[in-house]
C-alpha cells in the first residue's frame, strides 16, 4: 500500500526524492508497482528532470533509466551526457537515440502521406515510386550504406547530430575522422564519443589536442578512463582530476595498472601536502 502511495505521489515526498523512489520501485518484484513506477518516471516534469539529470551525485542507474525513458528529448539527453555520473552504457544509449529518433520520423507515415487524395482508386506499387520518394523512406543508416566515401566525408563535415553519431563509427578513418571537424559538434557529443568504442584511435588524439574540448572536466576524465587514449595524454589529464576520481581510478580494474598506480601516487602526494 505504501509503495502504491509513493508511485501515485501520495506519500508526501519532496520533489527531489520522487525520481529516486520511483527508480527503486521500478525494480520492485511486484509487476504492478514496477509498471506504475515507470509510468511515474515517464510523467515527470521537464524542470524536475533537468534538476535530477544535472545533479553530479545522482546514482548512475537513475540516469540510465531516465535516458531510456526520455533519451529522445534533446534537452534531457544533452544534460545527461554532460553529467560525469553517466556511465558508458547510458552515453552509448543516448547516441543510439539520436540516430533512432530521426530514423523513426523518416520511416513513419500514414496512408494520407503515401498516396494523393485524387488517387484513391488507383493501384500503386513500391516500384512506381520515384527515386526521391524512395529515399525519403529510407533510414539514415541505409542511406549511409549506399554512399560513396566522398559523400560520407561531406556528410560528416556538414551533417546534423544524427549523421555525426552514425558516421563517427564508420570503419573508414577518413570518414570517422571528419566528424570531429564538423563545426557544429558539441561538447556533449565529444563526451559521448570519448566513452564509445571507436575504430579510429586518431579521433581520441585529435580530442586530446583540442584545448577547447579538454577544458571540460568530464571530457578529460573520460579520456583518462578510455584505454585507447595515448598514455602521455592520459597522464597529463590524470593530474588534474579530483581526489575522489583519483581514488576511484586507483581501485579500478577497468584501467591499466600504470594509470591505477599513478592515481594512487597522486592521492598520496596530495595527502602529504595537506
Amino acid at each position: 500500500m505504501e509503495k502504491l502511495k509513493a508511485v501515485h505521489g501520495e506519500a508526501g515526498l519532496l520533489p527531489a526524492e520522487v525520481p529516486v523512489v520511483l527508480y527503486y520501485l521500478s525494480r520492485d518484484p511486484d509487476p504492478e508497482i514496477r509498471s506504475a513506477a515507470v509510468s511515474g518516471l515517464q510523467g515527470l516534469s521537464e524542470q524536475l528532470l533537468l534538476e535530477i539529470c544535472s545533479d553530479q551525485s545522482v546514482h548512475p542507474g537513475i540516469l540510465q533509466l531516465l535516458a531510456r525513458l526520455h533519451g529522445k528529448n534533446p534537452v534531457i539527453a544533452e544534460i545527461i551526457s554532460l553529467n560525469q555520473a553517466a556511465d558508458e552504457q547510458t552515453l552509448c544509449h543516448l547516441a543510439d537515440c539520436i540516430v533512432q529518433t530521426n530514423n523513426d520520423a523518416a520511416t513513419s507515415s500514414g496512408p494520407e502521406d503515401e498516396f494523393p487524395e485524387d488517387a484513391e482508386n488507383e493501384k500503386c506499387s513500391g516500384e512506381e515510386l520515384e527515386d526521391d520518394d524512395e529515399e525519403a523512406f529510407k533510414s539514415t543508416y541505409q542511406l549511409a550504406m549506399e554512399m560513396k566515401v566522398s559523400e560520407k566525408i561531406k556528410m560528416a563535415l556538414t551533417g546534423d547530430k544524427e549523421w555525426r553519431m552514425l558516421l563517427v563509427k564508420d570503419k573508414n578513418k577518413l570518414v570517422s575522422g571528419s566528424v570531429i571537424k564538423n563545426p557544429r559538434i558539441t561538447d556533449g557529443e565529444i563526451l559521448i564519443i570519448t566513452k564509445c568504442q571507436l575504430n579510429n584511435d586518431d579521433i581520441l588524439r585529435e580530442i586530446c589536442n583540442n584545448k577547447e574540448w579538454t577544458k571540460n572536466y568530464q571530457i578529460r576524465k573520460s579520456l583518462v578512463e578510455n584505454s585507447k587514449t595515448p598514455i602521455h595524454h592520459t597522464l597529463r589529464f590524470l593530474a588534474g582530476l579530483t581526489n575522489k576520481d583519483l581514488g576511484l581510478l586507483a581501485k579500478s580494474k577497468n584501467v591499466s595498472s600504470i594509470i591505477a598506480t599513478q592515481a594512487r601516487r597522486l592521492v598520496m602526494n596530495k595527502a602529504k601536502e595537506k
